[in-house]
């Protein structure tokens, strides 16, 4: 079960923490999260860094099955065992057994200032030469004042290029590598794994190359006259967490039905049926049966938009006759 994060859980590390750290101060994310500039050869350009993600999980808290009472996070002194409030929270570097150096945000700051207020651009790259799970967390990054005219350039030069411009920076105590991309009228700063934090598996790619079937010239003509027929512009706001709602209904359920407190035990699972042979099922056959779907679904809406049509032509008549 997921479980709603207490204020100063984990560290303050990456998107998260930086998220977080915006809540604690107040107001801050107004301004951005991080102020500083964007830098390649001579060019300098102030901007400052905005969370362009947000979450929409359900909030959750952890319970105790016995009595159903909260479980909370806490953060506890190891030698007193007292509860410690986030304000008296600092970091430290332990050097020695039980010896620790304090770090403040200044002492990260003065490590390297110029790393910590620069996104310092390293390169520029095709658009398609970095592969998608390296992309991690979205920010926007807007303009400073006296940044607006070379901010702009920047992005039409982006744009124009087909280019994303490589850079490191540092937020919140860690180095970031992240990719400029232009995105509308603004430039958008997405941070990158590291290569080593890439889970790297050849077994896995071989295994799917010495699996995958050979492909028949009918088959992959039916394939790609389904892609082009389903294929449309991209609009991520038709997209939404439906399951969420689903299981707000589901929790509302349960509240109509007075088993708050009932434990739902899992459905007997059932085994997909499968035809001799091990084939789900003939490939032709649901490809041919996807081509007439999509052609019925598509007679179907022109005739609703007729419909539709013909009832306004008829309500314009109406009005007309009324005026008359």
């Amino acid at each position: 079960m997921a479980s709603r994060r207490k204020k100063g859980d984990g560290g303050a590390d990456g998107a998260d923490g930086a998220q977080k750290s915006t809540s604690r101060r107040g107001g801050r994310g107004s301004r951005g999260l991080w102020n500083g500039a964007i830098s390649f050869s001579l060019i300098h350009i102030p901007v400052s860094l905005h969370t362009a993600a947000r979450s929409s999980t359900l909030d959750l808290d952890l319970l105790d099955r016995r009595d159903f009472a909260p479980v909370g996070y806490q953060r506890y002194n190891k030698s007193t065992g007292k509860v410690v409030d986030w304000d008296d929270v600092v970091k430290g570097y332990e050097y020695e057994k039980g010896e620790y150096v304090v770090l403040t945000d200044e002492d990260f700051r003065r490590a390297n200032v110029e790393a910590s207020r620069t996104i310092d651009i390293q390169t520029f790259v095709d658009r398609e030469a970095i592969s998608p799970y390296y992309f991690d967390t979205p920010y926007f990054l807007v303009p400073d004042k006296g940044g607006e005219r070379v901010y702009a350039l920047l992005r039409e030069a982006l744009e124009q290029s087909k280019k994303l411009a490589v850079a490191t920076f540092v937020l919140r105590s860690r180095q970031h590598v992240a990719a400029l991309m232009p995105v509308d009228k603004v430039i958008v700063l997405n941070t990158l794994r590291y290569a080593d934090e890439i889970q790297q598996e050849p077994q896995i790619v071989e295994a799917a190359a010495r699996k995958s079937a050979a492909t028949h010239g009918r088959e992959l003509d039916m394939a790609l006259k389904l892609v082009d027929e389903m294929a449309e512009d991209w609009r991520p706001a038709q997209f939404t967490n439906t399951y969420r709602d689903d299981l707000m209904k589901r929790i509302e359920q349960k509240i109509r039905s007075g088993q708050t407190h009932a434990l739902t035990q899992p459905e007997a699972e059932v085994t997909e049926q499968r035809a001799p042979g091990g084939k789900v099922v003939d490939l032709m056959s649901l490809l041919e049966r996807s081509l007439e779907q999509r052609g019925r679904g598509a007679a179907n809406d022109g005739a609703v938009r007729r419909k539709h049509s013909a009832a306004r032509r008829r309500s314009g008549y109406v009005r007309s006759a009324r005026r008359a």
